[in-house]
């Protein structure tokens, strides 16, 4: 089938490139107009502290001011403080224009608020001030202007810094946009140099990074026409970008190579097409196949934006191979020999440039051959350093990301370090304790006395600060007082409990504002929320959220699907590897020795980022990691080994059908891929470590551990670890049960290896 797709590229070659470059300007287009990305909100509406969430705003009906979207500026002076006059005319100066324009709705600093409040927005040092200033549109909308709000200001002898919610917002937006132009910037031209060397030639070199960009191009704009029905993270473009340009060069790599191959060997422009389609054409259908279904893993956390990341990147895998399959075989054919282009005056310089070995010699024939002479001297300690790298990760912390995951040079997170590390009450955590008669109301002189308890109850607790509730308007009312008020009519209420109730309770819930000087993904915070969810009261309901409950509820969401998500993915990759050997045991030791490289890049992932080594060097602050990258990093290094098994199995057994002995058909097979598979994941580490540069600790962090995965999985695992086990289970690499055989040869990508006849002494397990 793929022989003969070949042959029709080659018969259609301009149609297909017409057809090529009309699909490259719809998806410029596609670009152009596409949708903004939703960002990272939204998410997480079905979990129980988002189901919390909507049950207090469908309650309690807040005025817009309340929800509308601001920022804080801090001002501070190494002269002044805040209670001297000059200070206070500094700052009014400052915050004038703000005052003047029509898109800020609200602006509160220490002078303009009473006396009691004032504590707040000073300084413990008194040095500091903060203006809290509302803007009257959404985050989204603000975000576009908010520089300019902040231009306004012209502090004099005073600093500023803003920080706050639009800031915030905008710093990981910019900042994600910037990492991605910096990994591209990095990417390219040193992906362009290697590919240049591994080829030794020009035009061979230009057309796998040419198929990276048409598929990052199309990749993007399928992710905006996606962005059209269902919601996208931003994370997504990055995804696209790293993905597409690896496995479109790995891809182009490998058949760009077997054209070369074919052509020196003397076959037609043609033959040598259909050739490179019925081998490399075939395996990287199946990697394809391998690397989305890798991909699908994060399609099982619906409700997170890695849902739509995992769509993502899969859309972006099957263009790459739509381009591999199409556009560059009908290149090829019209380039011809002229792939191997190279200037004349290079070659004059280094006349064995471009020169091939003859077979069954080489570096990698050789390695194969020593490994394969002694598999368990290899095996034993190589398996035993890769579980030793794993080992960091038995200490995995899980935590959602906050500010930390911006870089500490940039001024939001700045400003934020510096509100909750100086102003009095902001290192505080909140808990939204919500009591919920979902059949009755609150306002019961029953129900108001078990809420009442409640709220003494968990005041008593460990860590809790205070509760904040409508039981806190007058210490000197009882219980029994609160029960009497609140169950009678509630407009006879003195203005202060009034006041107290229209934010405090609904229709059919009680607030309870649980404070805590605990960081909000810490294990007190944590314990806290597990407490108020533990609690009961007679006819209702005791319920949670905030930010420590969203925490808690995402690292438990992501635990629970995990096993599903893995599971299926390891049964349907086992069953494509299967359909494409004709072997039950090949996919089985695929799968092991991927679960061993992924262990070992979590364990480099944990060591790095959570324990905090080259922090410093990588510019970045240790901590948790988030729960969203495990997953992330499980679905691409996965189906990113997959890669690389596909690749090099694939040419292992087809020398294997051709030669019938399986120590030459791997030692041919690893002669004949081992340094494309090396070239290709050295680029897809230059990649990879693009990412690495990073400013945001999630790319950052998925980067490095995608380009640690990779080089193990590339040297240990294939250059060591799988001639070793080949070598150990002999003719037994091939086996399968005889009914499955028969599927094979009904439904397989090929032939089976099982009916290939050994010649004697071929070599059972253990033999060669």
């Amino acid at each position: 089938m793929f022989a003969r797709w070949g042959r029709f590229i080659y018969r259609f070659r301009w149609a297909t490139l017409a057809s090529s470059t009309l699909l490259l300007g719809l998806s410029v287009f596609g670009v152009l107009t596409g949708r903004e990305l939703a960002g990272n909100g939204g998410f997480g509406a079905d979990l129980e502290a988002g189901r919390t969430a909507n049950l207090i705003a469908r309650e309690i009906h807040f005025e817009p001011a309340a929800v509308s979207s601001g920022m804080t500026l801090i001002f501070s002076s190494s002269t002044l403080r805040v209670t001297d006059p000059a200070f206070e005319v500094a700052l009014g100066d400052a915050v004038a224009p703000l005052q003047r324009d029509s898109r800020v709705s609200g602006v509160t600093t220490p002078y303009s608020v009473p006396a009691s409040q004032q504590a707040g927005l000073i300084s413990r040092d008194g040095r500091r001030a903060l203006v809290m200033v509302e803007f009257k549109d959404a985050s989204s909308k603000s975000q576009r202007y908010v520089n300019e709000i902040v231009a306004e200001v012209n502090p004099g002898p005073l600093a500023a810094v803003a920080t706050g919610q639009v800031p915030i917002n905008l710093a990981f937006n910019s900042t994600l946009d910037s990492d991605l132009l910096r990994a591209e910037y990095v990417a390219v031209p040193v992906t362009l140099l290697m590919l240049i060397l591994i080829f030794a030639a020009v035009i061979a070199a230009l057309l796998p990074l040419g198929v990276g960009l048409l598929a990052i191009v199309g990749g993007l704009a399928a992710t905006m026409l996606l962005a059209r029905f269902t919601d996208v993270s931003q994370y997504a473009t990055n995804i696209v970008t790293l993905i597409g340009l690896a496995v479109a060069i790995d891809y182009s790599l490998f058949i760009v190579n077997r054209f070369r191959d074919e052509l020196s060997a003397g076959a037609s422009r043609e033959e040598a097409i259909a050739i490179a389609m019925s081998t490399a054409g075939r395996a990287i259908t199946f990697s394809g196949i391998t690397v989305a279904i890798g991909l699908s893993a994060m399609l099982f956390f619906q409700g997170t934006f890695m849902a739509s990341m995992g769509a993502a990147g899969a859309i972006v895998v099957a263009i790459a191979v739509l381009y591999g399959l199409t556009f560059l075989p009908a290149s090829l054919a019209v380039l011809g020999s002229l792939v191997d282009w190279w200037p004349g005056w290079v070659k004059r310089i280094i006349p064995w440039l471009g020169s091939r070995r003859p077979a069954g010699t080489g570096a990698w024939h050789a390695m194969a051959i020593w490994v394969m002479r002694r598999p368990w001297f290899v095996l034993v300690p190589a398996l035993i350093v890769l579980v030793v790298a794993g080992t960091p990760f038995l200490q995995l912390r899980m935590a959602t990301s906050d500010v930390d995951a911006l870089p500490p040079s940039n001024q939001a997170r700045q400003g934020y370090d510096i509100l909750i590390s100086e102003f009095p009450g902001r290192n505080e955590t909140s808990i939204e304790g919500v009591v919920y008669y979902p059949d009755s109301s609150p306002f019961t002189a029953e129900h108001i006395g078990s809420v009442y308890d409640l709220s003494r109850r968990l005041a008593a607790q460990p860590n809790v600060i205070r509760v904040q509730s409508i039981f806190d308007i007058d210490p000197n009312l009882s219980r029994p007082d609160y029960q009497n008020l609140y169950s009678g009519p509630h407009d006879a209420l003195p203005p202060p409990m009034q006041e107290a109730l229209a934010i405090g309770a609904g229709k059919h819930i009680v607030l309870l504002n649980i404070l805590t000087n605990k960081p909000y993904p810490s294990d007190e915070a944590r314990a806290l929320v597990r407490t108020v969810r533990g609690e009961h009261v007679p006819d209702g309901q005791v319920l949670a959220t905030g930010g420590t409950a969203f925490d808690l509820d995402v690292v438990n969401f992501i635990l629970q699907k995990t096993p599903l998500a893995v599971g299926s993915v390891i049964a349907v990759t086992y069953v494509i590897l299967f359909l494409l050997t004709g072997s039950v045991v090949l996919p089985l030791k695929a799968v092991l020795t991927n679960l061993f490289s992924i262990s070992a890049s979590f364990g480099a992932l944990v060591f790095i980022f959570q324990q905090g080594h080259f922090s410093r060097l990588l510019g970045f602050t240790p901590q948790s990691i988030d729960p969203s990258i495990p997953v992330i990093l499980f679905s691409i290094v996965f189906g990113m080994s997959m890669d690389y098994e596909v690749l090099l199995i694939s040419r292992i057994q087809e020398e294997y059908l051709r030669l019938g002995d399986n120590q030459a058909g791997v030692a041919m097979g690893l002669e004949k891929s081992g340094r494309l598979i090396t070239g290709a994941a050295a680029i897809m580490c230059t990649v990879f470590i693009a990412f690495g540069l990073a400013q945001v600790v999630i790319i950052k962090s998925i980067g490095v551990g995608l380009a640690v995965a990779i080089a193990i999985d590339a040297t240990i695992v294939r250059i060591l670890i799988v001639p070793a086990v080949m070598r150990v289970l002999g003719r037994a690499n091939w086996w399968a049960p005889r009914p499955l055989a028969i599927v094979h040869r009904r439904i397989g990508a090929g032939d089976h290896p099982a009916s290939l006849s050994l010649p004697a002494g071929g070599g059972g397990v253990g033999g060669v």
